[in-house]
């Protein structure tokens, strides 16, 4: 475990280099002295050759590894560039060693108050930790500051700002409108957005890999939209609901003569012509099906049951799984040459507990959206969310991703007694899914992304959650449950995989 300090240089810091009193050592360096860390972190908005001396007089004093990042701030109040100057010194320090591996603490004595207000957003939202303060009379003392105070009492200012930064780190880029109703800010949908612009152009196949919920349906029409063919027809059809003796009649149409009892019909593919083709689960398909998908790619014609008459079907296929079908091919599930046609362009759309900063955005979002729906339809007053229950929505893992965060709120929503949806209207909403998910867990494919840290995270954040939650928040009753020694030390795992109660 790494244990990481981040601190603002402030002008009593680099005051403590040209003073020989060991009284006045400055905030860091009392802290460092105090305390022990393998990483300091410091950032600097003072020029380079002022503080070049100060870093030099601190690596004499401590042995502690001492980095520095040189940040440009228009003002000392720049609230969005401090923001954005710390979530990316965070981040990049986390990823380097691991999320699950770094023990951060945050300084708040350094620096102006807009860098302290910041550090406390940072350690109650995206990237938990400690935060401590240091002064003479009282040497350096851990800050207590609960996550409803955080975000109750900081200047009203900053959350406008940070609202805003997000909005516009989310915007789809001006000359792609067609991905406008996807929401996101995160740099993993960012780069799927990207590829999902490039193979629009293109009448290739594409195959959208993902969980249940993360949006697939979306993606596709908003590929469809920026595509040549956006003037052709869209179908969507779903696989896994087809009945069995159904299928090919749907796919394909029927004539007058044959025997489905449903007479003549134009299946999707013909009433695809020219268009776009939206298959989801493919995987759900059977062999016999998947063979005759196959035939109609190839042949760019089909024909339709109890008919002999070829038609032609020009029909760009963009296919949906929430399975993976290189592991279907290999079990037999799946035709290895259905899906060698089919992955010409391969999307894998990451699940919402993967999307840095996409939770607190969507949650927003759809709750105004539902707010102006239950205007329309019932004249009902706005809703608005408690600090408890926003941050429960923020650190749940949502297994059934962004629709079934939607669907939560919806139901708080409409089950909430007053204006403020409490913590415990999110917790009636939230679905209990079944145990079956450790079983996936387990058998996660070691594909691109892969992460231990971050699978040994959700299992933390399941079970400490589970505990808490039947013992009523009781540490210690919850710390025995777990196994572990002490409250403290269920204290300690709480915060190092980001678990705000």
């Amino acid at each position: 475990m790494k244990k990481i300090l981040f601190s603002w240089v402030g002008y009593a810091d680099c005051s403590a280099a040209a003073n020989p009193d060991e009284l006045a050592l400055g905030p860091i360096a009392q802290a460092l002295k105090e305390r022990v860390f393998d990483e300091v972190v410091l950032l600097n908005n003072y020029p380079p050759e002022e503080a070049a001396g100060y870093f030099n007089w601190l690596r004499r004093r401590t042995s502690s590894r001492v980095l520095t990042v040189q940040i440009d701030l228009s003002k000392p109040t720049d609230y969005e560039g401090i923001y954005r100057a710390t979530v990316d010194v965070v981040r990049d320090t986390t990823t380097r060693y691991g999320e699950a591996e770094s023990q951060l603490t945050y300084h708040l004595s350094p620096g102006t108050p807009a860098m302290a207000a910041v550090w406390i957003i940072l350690a109650k939202t995206r990237f938990p930790a400690e935060l401590i303060e240091s002064s003479k009379q009282h040497g350096v003392c851990t800050v207590s500051f609960p996550f409803d105070l955080a975000a109750d009492f900081l200047p009203e200012i900053i959350r406008r700002r940070d609202e805003r930064l997000i909005r516009l780190s989310s915007a789809s880029s001006p000359d792609a409108p067609e991905f406008s109703e996807i929401i996101y800010c995160s740099e993993e949908m960012r780069r799927v957005i990207i590829l999902s612009q490039r193979v629009a152009a293109r009448s290739i196949p594409v195959l959208i890999e993902g969980e249940t919920g993360t949006g697939k349906e979306l993606l596709a029409k908003a590929i469809w939209k920026s595509s040549l063919r956006k003037d052709k027809p869209f179908k969507a059809l779903n696989c896994a609901a087809m009945p069995s003796d159904l299928v090919e009649s749907l796919l394909f149409g029927t004539g007058e003569r044959s025997f489905t009892g449903v007479g003549k019909n134009v299946g999707y593919f013909e009433a695809c012509h020219g268009g776009t083709l939206f298959l989801d689960e493919i995987g759900d398909l059977s062999l016999n099906a998947q063979a005759k998908v196959l035939r109609a790619l190839q042949e760019k014609q089909i024909v339709r049951l109890g008919e002999t008459t070829s038609r032609n079907a020009d029909v760009r296929i963009v296919a949906a799984t929430h399975r993976t079908l290189m592991n279907e091919v290999a079990e037999g599930n799946f035709r290895e040459d259905l899906f060698y046609r089919l992955a010409v362009a391969i999307i894998k759309v990451p699940a919402l507990r993967e999307r840095t900063g996409d939770t607190s955005l969507l949650v927003q979002t759809f709750l105004e959206r539902i707010n102006r729906e239950r205007v329309k339809e019932l004249g009902c007053p706005d809703k608005d969310l408690s600090v408890k229950a926003r941050n429960l929505l923020l650190n749940h893992s949502w297994p059934g991703n962004v629709r079934e965060l939607l669907n939560t709120l919806v139901r708080a929503a409409e089950f909430s007694d007053d204006s403020l949806v409490t913590e415990e209207d999110i917790r009636a909403s939230i679905l209990v899914h079944p145990t079956s998910r450790v079983s996936e867990i387990l058998n996660m494919p070691f594909s691109k992304g892969f992460s231990l840290p971050r699978i040994l995270k959700r299992v933390a954040q399941h079970y400490i959650g589970r505990a808490l939650d039947q013992t009523s928040e009781n540490k210690t009753q919850a710390a025995e449950i777990l196994g572990l020694p002490s409250y403290q030390t269920l204290s300690n795992w709480m915060t190092k995989y980001g678990i705000n109660r």
